[in-house]
């Protein structure tokens, strides 16, 4: 079946009609689904079968790798590739390409500062025996990005609370976001490694618990809370001289978030590098992250959506 800009992915990729058919136009999910159909003759039951967990740089400096492939192990799941991912401003919107319209400028700038700072790790995942995709499953066991409706289990209810925006891991939602997700991430070498890896369905835990050690001698060990950053980012701005000093020592007197919203926008006006970490931790937490006089280009779609009556498999 063909839509308007191209042919429309069949439903056992996805649940959503408008995603069904704007990925099957998308050229991150053409390239991927082209090189996945090289290396085995049924792609859409690969997608179903595997699920992607982005472990971001949040998780890297809060030191919750680890912990994560220990959840992942307890849970049922089974690792069966990893690599290393670096974030650029170009894979941020390419990978959230869909909703990145509900962000804030700050939300854009902060993710921006914070996602640079160190590469993430992307881990394939298997679950045999579930009567639903493995990325449906995976997202739903990861908990929601609000830091108050989390549930004791759930991945980031394990992994601690920080803000909106500092939630450590991403999932892809369903099958087709598999797919895309693998092209948004890696180039085609890359992406064939990993996906022979994923196809030999053998246990590589070891080889992303030794990813997450490498990652984390590369990146410091940071406490991601608010209190400490916003004390640590006002002794930054205390010390800065020059044509910003005065600014900032108008908002350093004044009290609460109000203060340091007023701090921030003058360190972004004068293009001052504090530390990025507590710039994050304080701008996530005093700015709004969602614009919500916008709707996402595709809705998400929930667990219900894929109910094993529905699923067809």
């Amino acid at each position: 079946m063909r839509g308007m800009h191209g042919p429309v992915l069949s439903e056992s990729l996805s649940r959503n009609d408008r995603k069904r058919e704007l990925f099957g136009a998308d050229t991150y999910f053409q390239e991927s689904l082209d090189q996945l159909a090289e290396l085995t003759t049924d792609p859409e039951d690969f997608a179903y079968r595997h699920g992607l967990l982005l472990l971001k740089p949040d998780a890297v400096v809060s030191r919750q790798l680890l912990t994560t492939v220990d959840w992942l192990a307890r849970s049922g799941f089974t690792v069966v590739a990893a690599t290393k991912a670096p974030l650029t401003p170009t894979v941020v919107r390419s990978l959230w390409y869909f909703q990145w319209n509900l962000a804030t400028a700050y939300r854009r700038r902060i993710a921006d500062l914070f996602t640079m700072t160190v590469p993430a790790l992307l881990l394939v995942i298997r679950k045999d025996g579930t009567d639903r995709p493995v990325s449906t499953l995976l997202t739903e066991l990861k908990g929601p990005t609000d830091p108050d409706r989390r549930r004791p289990g759930e991945l980031r209810y394990e992994l601690g609370k920080f803000s909106f925006l500092l939630n450590l891991v991403h999932t892809a939602d369903e099958p087709a976001d598999v797919i895309r997700e693998l092209g948004v991430h890696l180039d085609y070498a890359t992406r064939g490694e990993v996906l022979r890896e994923a196809l030999a369905g053998v246990d590589n835990s070891a080889r992303a618990r030794a990813l997450a050690e490498k990652l984390y001698a590369a990146a410091p060990a940071r406490d991601l809370s608010f209190e400490p950053a916003a004390e640590r980012l006002r002794a930054q701005a205390g010390r800065v001289t020059g044509p910003a000093q005065g600014e900032l020592q108008t908002s350093l007197a004044v009290p609460g978030d109000e203060g340091l919203r007023a701090l921030l926008r003058t360190v972004w006006r004068h293009g001052l590098a504090l530390d990025p970490w507590d710039v994050t931790v304080v701008g996530s937490t005093v700015f709004p992250m969602k614009d919500k006089t916008f709707e996402p280009v595709i809705a998400a779609v929930t667990a219900a959506d894929w109910q094993p009556a529905a699923a067809g498999r």
